[in-house]
This record gives C-alpha cells, structure tokens and sequence, in this order.
C-alpha cells in the first residue's frame, strides 16, 4: 500500500502548479456526456440534511416588523424607517463539516503525508489564521459538473447494509457494474453505497470510527478508470483499515498522491432507490462547493439528476 504513493502518484501530470488533481479528467465532453446522462428529468439529494443544535450553532435573529429594530430611525433609505409591514429573520451559523456526520468535499489540502500535500507542496502552505494557500476548495469554485454512477455494494452482496468493518475491494467494484450493466469511465464520480444511510436512517446511529468503506486496494482501480470523484455513504475508509499503522490510506493516497477529491457521508438511499426504479445507474451530478476562501474543503448537497 506505501508503494501507491509513487506508483499512483499524479504530481505533475498536469502540470507543476496544478491544483486540481482528478478533477482535470472533467473535460468538457465529460461534461457534455453527463448532460446526455439525464433521461428522466429527476433530480435527488444525496446529502443528510444538517440538524440543529446537533451539527452546528445556529443563532436565529428574528424581528417582526424591521421599523422597530434599534438604530431603524438612522437607516438611510426612508422605507427602512417607514414600512411598517415588512419583517425578516436571519442566522448566524457555526458548523465543523469534517467527520463522520455532514456530507461534504475533501479538497487535496485536507490531508498531508510526511508534511507534503498533493503535487509536493508543504504543509507550511496552510496557515491557522488565513487557511491553505494550495489545493483549497476554491480550486473547484466553477463547481464539478460531471456523470455519476453509483455502484450498490450493499445489494451485490444481497445485504440491507455492510456491517462496521467490512471492506469494498475492487471485484465488489466490477460486480456491481455487471449487474448493474454500467461501466466507470474517465472522469466519472463514484459513489459507493455500503447500505450505511438505510443503517442510520433506521436507527438513528451516526458518527463512532468502525465503519465499511473503501478497502485500499481499490485505490489502483480508480487510477486506471481515471475516476474525478469518489464518495461514498461513509468516510470513506473502511475502519479498521487493515494497515496497523495506515489510519486512513484511501484518504491519504488519494488527497496526497492522486489528488482524487472526495465526497464524504453521502446520503445515497434515494439514489439507490431512485436508481433501481428506473433502470438507470449513471447520472448527471452536481456538486457545488461554498467558496469558502483557503479551506479544506466545503458541506456540499450533492445533486443527481436522471
């Protein structure tokens, strides 16, 4: 698995300032397959749907008629000071998108190996009050626009869910694609179902740091497929990872060396459904990640349409 580092690498495959990674196999026909991808005309989230107070800090100003509110009578435009019938609310929001609850993009700077993140840069490019300067989610700010397929690891084995532990190994992978009757291609985005959202969906568990996912050895198959994305409805890696001292080796291949950006905690239960309806295994998907200047990545709500 360390050998993946090297034999897996992507520094300097597009160039020796690229902050993009995968995500250049995203070309513009990609895109325009993608389009070609929707016959149905229906979309889907596959985000969970972020609670208050349990996911964030939220702070709701409410104020039922603004006219009231102090400083109202110092407002410049006279309908502020004048129209009694409009109100407003507005919030104030605190939230720590990593970990094993909210859905959302791992950009390359989220994980370094030896001090070094994706394409050889330093980790001394992240600073604690400005955030990275290299490999942020402000790399994908023109969004990733690409086909999705989804691959239902979880009815491959003729399981409601794998249990904590178990590993997706490339011939799950392969499995999937023929029952399914789809292929991964370059630039696609792969989204794994473990059947872990119909987990959490019916009995409210979420978080703890045994999980299925990814097992590693899939990492070389995604190279050679050239994959742009990959998510999942866990964090990703199978935990344990099988590496005693590996913690997370999806993560740490694919942020450092591949440059493979990922969707983590995906809800995937109305893909799958929606998937299995209609026959239908790959979708145009949008991903959209907040701006957020210098960070390691964004809450997303990923959308597939069919």
């Amino acid at each position: 698995m360390l050998g993946y580092f090297n034999t897996l690498s992507n520094w300097g495959r597009w160039g020796d300032d690229d902050e993009l990674g995968t995500l250049n196999h995203i070309t513009d026909d990609v895109r325009l397959a993608a389009a070609r991808a929707v016959r149905h005309g229906r979309s889907v989230s596959c985000a969970w749907e972020v609670a208050a107070p349990e996911d964030m800090e939220r702070s709701t100003t409410t104020c039922p008629c603004a006219a009231d509110m102090p400083g109202a009578e110092h407002m410049p435009a006279p309908g502020f000071r004048n129209d009694r019938r409009w109100g407003f609310s507005s919030e104030r929001l605190g939230v720590t998108f990593h970990g094993n609850t909210l859905t959302h993009v791992d950009s390359p700077c989220h994980i370094f190996w030896d001090g070094t993140m994706y394409n050889g840069r330093s980790h001394s490019l992240v600073d604690a009050a400005t955030g990275s300067a290299w490999a942020s989610v402000t790399a994908a700010a023109n969004g990733i626009i690409t086909r999705g397929v989804l691959l239902d690891i979880a009815s491959v084995r003729d399981v409601p869910w794998l249990e904590p532990g178990q590993g997706v190994f490339p011939d799950d992978l392969e499995e999937a694609e023929r029952r399914q009757g789809v292929r991964v291609r370059s630039g696609d985005a792969v989204l794994l179902r473990t059947g872990y959202g119909r987990a959490r969906h019916e009995t409210g568990a979420a978080g703890g740091f045994t999980q299925a996912g990814w097992h590693a050895s899939c990492l070389p198959w995604l190279h050679e497929r050239e994959v742009a994305l990959i998510g999942a409805d866990t964090p990703q890696d199978v935990q344990p990872s099988g590496y005693e001292d590996v913690l997370m080796p999806v993560h740490a291949v694919s942020l450092v060396a591949m440059g493979l950006w990922m969707l983590d905690n995906c809800d995937l239960e109305a893909c799958a459904a929606t998937a299995a309806e209609l026959g239908q295994w790959d979708f145009h998907l949008a991903v959209a990640p907040v701006r957020f200047a210098g960070t390691s990545g964004s809450p997303v709500n990923p959308i597939a349409t069919f």
